[in-house]
């Protein structure tokens, strides 16, 4: 089954918020916003706001203050493309790519030395993960308006962080049972 290009809808809906973005602020919202639970690079966003032109959900619109920038702004086929995709049931599962879980998978022997040494960096790695999350909510969020004002962002932040705690606490209980082994 070919996987759905979702690509287009996140970028849809950065432009919801902004009344005109180019790709380098496209790409900035992903590195900073979206990357906490999404990532796209460069070279898959600029061919997708290709492909959403030729589709007339974005367009091209002037600016005074360099000519050869290109800004996109949505239209208002985007707007319908976005609402409609917003209340779409999502039947569709997204694949995940969770190197440490494929790794683990793939080890037989419960006394491979391996299995700690694995935990132990996603232990670190996660925790770094809680701790720029946390800082983010707490950029983001530390007043009431902004958490009004922006509550999908808010949640998404606040399930990513309660996620990534659990995560940690199960590491932490299998780092345990493995060295008291």
């Amino acid at each position: 089954m070919p996987q759905q290009r979702i690509l287009p809808y996140i970028i849809l809906g950065i432009l919801s918020s902004q009344k005109q973005m180019n790709g380098i602020q496209i790409t900035n919202v992903f590195k900073t916003e979206i990357g906490e639970f999404w990532r796209s690079s460069h070279s898959q966003i600029y061919p997708e706001l290709k492909r959403m032109l030729d589709d007339n959900w974005v367009k091209v619109v002037p600016t005074e203050e360099n000519d050869k920038e290109i800004y996109y702004q949505m239209t208002g086929d985007g707007q319908n493309v976005l609402d409609e995709w917003l209340v779409e049931s999502n039947t569709i599962p997204l694949p995940s790519k969770d190197l440490f879980a494929l790794k683990m998978y793939f080890i037989q022997d419960k006394n491979d030395p391996r299995i700690i040494q694995l935990l132990e960096e996603q232990r670190e790695l996660v925790k770094d993960n809680i701790l720029h999350l946390e800082e983010r909510n707490r950029l983001l969020f530390s007043k009431e308006e902004t958490v009004n004002s922006n509550y999908g962002h808010f949640l998404i932040l606040d399930r990513a962080i309660k996620r990534q705690k659990g995560f940690l606490r199960w590491l932490n209980k299998q780092i345990k049972q493995y060295k008291d082994a």
